[in-house]
């Protein structure tokens, strides 16, 4: 039970970020990213051909089979054994982005449907999974996650003031805008201050909208930005600190 235990231990050490003197966890990383390089060598293809194929099965496998390892190990990662270690870390953000990854390979094997052919496009969340072994990609990620509900809220806000303002426009314009989604579009598009080009309103009311738009768009930007800058200073004079210690 011990030797099982030791191995089991062994299996996640070496799927996790290698350390300087792992031999095998650095393999590990190397095949991984090698891995995803290349499994993403299909989304710069229009057409399939034979080589594509054989690049989606070996690709897909190796995938599979870290999924199932690291699920296997999932104890250690989540810090306590029992099943719903198991159960909790499926829903976590980096093993769905590993699940989605690996959907995929459903469309290698015969002939499928439009639909199913979309899946194809899943093989960018192959990219999610170089996050793992880049260490100033994962204090990103942990900065986001400690200011999660800040940008939700600011999100929140943004998304109810892209609805107000395109009923507004649909309102005032209603010869721009064939549709509401046409009128979304434009709002969307005008927060971020790219503008919408195809479009311009002709009303005095509709110009203010679309001049607060532009405004509001800067806020949208300096807003999150401050916050996560904010944050990440902080995780990197933590870990400094840490280190001087």
């Amino acid at each position: 039970m011990k030797m099982r235990e030791g191995q089991k231990r062994r299996i996640y050490e070496i799927l996790e970020p290698s350390h300087m003197k792992d031999v095998s966890s650095k393999a590990y990383d190397f095949l991984l990213t090698t891995a995803v390089v290349v499994g993403l060598i299909p989304m710069t293809l229009k057409h399939e051909n034979p080589f594509v194929r054989w690049i989606d099965i070996a690709t897909s496998l190796i995938f599979i089979l870290d999924y199932g390892l690291r699920l296997y190990t999932a104890d250690y990662k989540m810090g306590y054994k029992s099943i719903k270690a198991h159960i909790a870390y499926v829903f976590t953000p980096m093993a769905i982005f590993d699940l989605l990854s690996i959907i995929p390979i459903i469309t290698i094997f015969g002939r499928v449907s439009a639909s199913l052919s979309l899946l194809r496009l899943f093989r960018v969340f192959r990219a999610a999974k170089l996050v793992r072994y880049s260490k100033s990609m994962i204090v990103i990620a942990n900065v986001i996650r400690k200011v999660r509900k800040q940008l939700g809220a600011v999100f929140i806000l943004v998304m109810v003031y892209i609805l107000i303002s395109a009923m507004l426009m649909f309102q005032l314009e209603p010869k721009l805008f064939d549709s509401f989604f046409d009128a979304l579009y434009w709002a969307t598009i005008s927060i971020t201050t790219i503008g919408y080009g195809d479009i311009s309103p002709v009303t005095p009311l509709g110009r203010v909208i679309t001049m607060l738009s532009a405004l509001m768009g800067m806020a949208v930007i300096a807003l999150p930005t401050g916050i996560i800058t904010a944050s990440y200073m902080a995780e990197i004079t933590k870990k400094k600190t840490k280190y001087e210690l």
